[in-house]
Formats: C-alpha cells, sequence, structure tokens
C-alpha cells in the first residue's frame, strides 16, 4: 500500500502531552518526521474557538491528529459527565472547523470503543455504530465520541476533505493516569497493587465481579497505528471503508476477564496478598471486543502482548512522579 506522509509534512498533534498524543509523536519522530508541531494551553486553547481559529492562521499545517480529550474511568465518567461532553464537544468542533478553514485536507481524529452500543454483538464491527443504546456509565463521553467521527464524515462529504477516524479499544502504557479516583482500570490496578505490596496489605479489593471482559492495547502499538492510517492512500482507504462508515477499530482482537487481567497485575506487580472482588460496584458493559479485520486488511496489525506491555508500564510507573503522588 502507498504512503502519503513525507517527512517534510508540518503535522500538528493536539494532545501531545496526553498518553496518547505523545506516543504518536514518538512514533513520528522514530520515523523521520522533523516538523511536527504542538502547543501547550499557553499558546492554543482547545476550548476557546478563537484561540484555535488564530492558532491555524499562524501555522501552515499539513495535517492534523486530533488526539485531545478529556478522559478517565467509571468513576470519572459518572463523576463528570457535564464536563466530558461539553469539552470534548468543544475541542473537536474547534480543531476540526479550523482544520477546514486552514485548508487543511488531512486529519485524524481520535474516538473510543465506547461509541458502540452495549449490547452490541461481539466481535463490534464499524457497522455497529447508532445501532443500540449506549452503554449509561459513559453515555456523555460516547455521543462526543460520536459527534467527532460524524463531524469528520460531513466535512468530507461536503468539502472534499480527507478526514479519518480511528477508534481505539482500551488503551495503556507509558504516559497513563494513575490517579487513584480518576484512572482507568489498568493504572488503577497497578498503582493499587503496587501500594497495597509497599505497605504489606493482605488483600487488594477490585470493583465488580471480575467476570466483565475488556480488550487492551498498548499505546505504542496504537501510535504505529495512527501513523499506518493517517499515511494510506485514498484508495487504499477508500477500499475498506464506506462514505457512512468511514471509522476503523484499532485493537487486538483478543480479550481478557477483569479477573484475568487483575491477576496478571498482580503477578507484574509482585503483590503476594488476596484479590477481592467488590460485586456492589459497576462492571460497566458486560464485553467490549472489536472487530479488527477492517484494520487487518489495511495492513497492519499489532506486536506488543499484554504481559509484555504491562511490565513496560510498570517499569514507567516506578520512574514516574505518579508513584509518589
Amino acid at each position: 500500500m502507498s504512503e502519503v506522509l513525507k517527512p517534510s509534512d508540518v503535522i500538528f498533534i493536539a494532545g501531545h502531552r496526553g498518553m496518547v498524543g505523545s506516543a504518536i509523536v514518538r512514533a513520528l519522530s522514530e520515523r523521520g518526521h522533523c516538523n511536527i508541531v504542538t502547543a501547550g494551553r499557553d499558546e492554543v486553547d482547545l476550548l476557546d474557538q478563537a484561540s484555535v481559529a488564530r492558532f491555524f492562521t499562524e501555522h501552515d499545517i499539513d495535517h492534523v491528529v486530533l488526539a485531545a480529550a478529556r478522559v478517565g474511568g467509571i468513576h470519572a465518567n459518572n463523576t463528570y459527565p457535564a464536563q466530558f461532553i461539553y469539552e470534548n464537544l468543544m475541542i473537536q468542533c474547534n480543531v476540526i472547523h479550523a482544520a477546514h478553514r486552514a485548508g487543511v485536507e488531512r486529519l485524524l481524529f481520535l474516538g473510543s470503543s465506547c461509541i458502540y452500543p452495549r449490547d452490541a454483538g461481539q466481535p463490534m464491527a464499524e457497522d455497529a455504530l447508532l445501532s443500540g443504546r449506549l452503554e449509561p456509565t459513559n453515555e456523555p463521553y460516547a455521543v462526543a465520541k460520536i459527534a467527532g467521527i460524524k463531524l469528520c464524515e460531513s466535512y468530507n462529504r461536503q468539502y472534499g476533505t480527507r478526514y479519518r477516524s480511528v477508534m481505539p479499544t482500551n488503551l495503556y502504557g507509558r504516559g497513563d493516569n494513575f490517579h487513584p479516583e480518576n484512572s482507568h482500570v489498568i493504572p488503577a490496578l497497578i498503582r493499587r497493587f503496587h501500594e497495597a505490596r509497599i505497605a504489606g496489605a493482605d488483600a487488594v479489593t477490585v470493583w465488580g465481579t471480575g467476570n466483565a471482559m475488556r480488550e487492551f492495547l498498548h499505546v505504542d502499538d496504537m501510535a504505529a497505528a495512527c501513523v499506518h492510517v493517517m499515511g494510506l492512500a485514498d484508495e487504499d482507504y477508500a477500499a475498506h471503508t464506506e462514505p457512512m462508515v468511514s471509522h476503523i477499530n484499532v485493537g487486538t482482537g483478543r480479550d481478557v476477564t477483569i479477573r484475568e487481567l487483575a491477576e496478571t497485575v498482580k503477578a507484574v506487580v509482585g503483590f503476594q496478598g488476596e484479590l477481592v472482588f467488590d460485586p456492589s460496584r459497576p462492571d460497566g458493559t458486560p464485553r467490549k471486543l472489536l472487530d479488527v479485520s477492517r484494520l487487518a486488511a489495511l495492513g497492519w496489525t499489532p506486536s506488543i502482548g499484554l504481559r509484555e506491555g504491562l511490565e513496560a508500564t510498570y517499569r514507567w510507573f516506578l520512574e514516574s512522579d505518579q508513584v509518589r503522588e
């Protein structure tokens, strides 16, 4: 398949300080891209339309990666639903519209597998979008991400832009958020088992029954997939998408139970105590496995196994400032 990205192209990474954005910066740099544009909030406020428009007029940008988002786990989604829907909608609208106004023809929007209905058939194919009710615990976030997909599709239809969307499964790795309350399941488990091991605790309690199934992708694999999809020639991308189903699932195609995940994290961290599950806490969606056949047909498959990825993530956590928070 042909490649359209050139090393000299100017690529703006919105959200470069986040786990995914920083991984994409690394992936592009490793591939020889030397004109990567990043900006902190002091340079551009993605929630402010005028600020974003001004930023695009000041930079001659060829491509955009929209990785900026407010993200979090079940607790954060339940606690801050208004912020999750408002901030994500505003970021997406501002960046996509400003990119179009500035003549940027190629943009990659990063969504989430939570866009699919709670009871979607497994594995979830791209055409399951809008076929049923969403999972209530993260509906505001999911609605915002669905809007982002439809923004890209609509601008493509009306203006002839080449905006693409990728829907990652659950991500983890270097740069993750290990906050005790607002983190996703893998960093939450790593921190909990690490602190329990240091404290000599007898047991660690995990939310839910442990029966829910989840798919996990290392962030470096996600970044590699993003660069691959972003660089595909139009004819290659179009051969595996449709005008109204233009997004691409990104995952491993394999899932594990939360119990299996917790047992693996426990082993990686070296915690010797008991593993306890609290069924009074929500499990969330029973299963979330992506159909990644479309991505495989486009020539990309992941390379980092779960145990390998967890070990690397724990090493990064031990070296990070978050271990002392």
